[in-house]
């Protein structure tokens, strides 16, 4: 019980269900299956690109080029779509996966040959992919009216209570999970970011992990493009504006150390749903979006600020002990 008590993920858990208690008294509604419902839906996509910010976090790194992605990948998938409304709306997930995945892989070859601090890499990309959504759509959108209603549909499908969206970033997470735990490239991301000298000296491939995190954060982003695009039904220049500093929020909520070496997809998950659930807090409470912002900027701040709090306590611990 007291390793249980000590985990970064009870803590941002009891947080939540501290949230959930506080708004549910100034509306009532809040709480209702429903309305609970609507914040797993709406929490899914940014626990899928989160959880692809996360493996580049735990490198030292960040991948600021994730709303650009899911722009390009949700542009080529409608674009195609409305070329071949025939075309089975499922099979446009793979496509968003594999063109995500090579636009990460680009970022990543970037950092990884190139030897461009990720930051800057992935800064680059992020113009470079939203200039191309400029150019090839030059301002004008492509609605639901030109969308199948397959693919409109791809998201919402109802599966046992949840959406196919819900069902989908599931399945993400536990992928996930196994891919970290299970599976040696897993343990080499964690060896890379906890020490980089150490994990080379062990047999790490650098190239091989900076490459790797990227392709599959943009794998990730790939697919909640193809969501993104069909759930609101719209593709145009300025689609997921934004939508990295969501990510990034998520990650530190969960727990995930912008240092690198230390996070969980458990917190990063619980991270997604926490933000997505103050998203809708902010809007049953009627608070200005311009105010939502601000309070998403403290709630990054104060996550940052405590995990760093956190990592130097448990550093202090660990040389105490070494000293004993």
């Amino acid at each position: 019980m007291k390793r249980l008590f000590k985990r970064k993920e009870t803590t941002i858990f009891g947080l939540l269900i501290l949230l959930c208690a506080v708004v549910s008294l100034r509306a009532s509604g809040f709480l209702a299956p429903k309305n609970m419902n609507t914040i797993l839906n709406d929490s899914s996509i940014l626990v899928m690109v989160a959880l692809g910010q996360f493996m580049v976090i735990l490198i030292g790194g960040i991948d600021l080029s994730v709303a650009s992605t899911i722009a390009l990948t949700g542009m080529v998938t409608a674009l195609t779509n409305q070329a071949f409304p025939g075309f089975p709306a499922w099979l446009l997930i793979p496509v968003g996966a594999l063109s995500g995945a090579f636009l990460g892989s680009l970022t990543g070859a970037l950092v990884a040959f190139g030897g461009l601090p990720p930051i800057i890499a992935s800064l680059g990309t992020m113009s470079i992919y939203r200039g191309i959504v400029y150019l090839v759509l030059k301002g004008s959108w492509v609605t639901a009216t030109k969308m199948s209603p397959g693919f409109l549909a791809l998201p919402n499908t109802p599966i046992l209570g949840l959406s196919s969206m819900e069902w989908l970033a599931i399945l993400v997470a536990l992928c996930a999970a196994l891919f970290m735990a299970k599976t040696a490239s897993g343990r080499e991301i964690y060896a890379f970011g906890g020490n980089k000298t150490a994990a080379l000296f062990a047999g790490v491939r650098s190239r091989k992990v900076e490459v790797l995190v990227f392709a599959v954060s943009g794998l990730l982003t790939g697919i909640a493009g193809v969501l993104w695009v069909s759930r609101y039904g719209v593709s145009q220049s300025e689609t997921a504006a934004g939508f990295e500093l969501q990510t990034v929020a998520a990650c530190v909520l969960g727990g995930v150390s912008m240092a690198g070496g230390s996070g969980t997809v458990p917190g990063v998950v619980l991270g997604a749903i926490f933000f997505g659930a103050i998203n809708n807090a902010l809007t049953v409470v009627r608070f200005s979006p311009f105010f939502q912002m601000a309070i998403q900027g403290f709630i990054i701040l104060f996550a940052v600020i405590s995990n760093t709090l956190i990592d130097r306590s448990n550093q202090a611990r660990l040389a105490a002990r070494r000293n004993v």
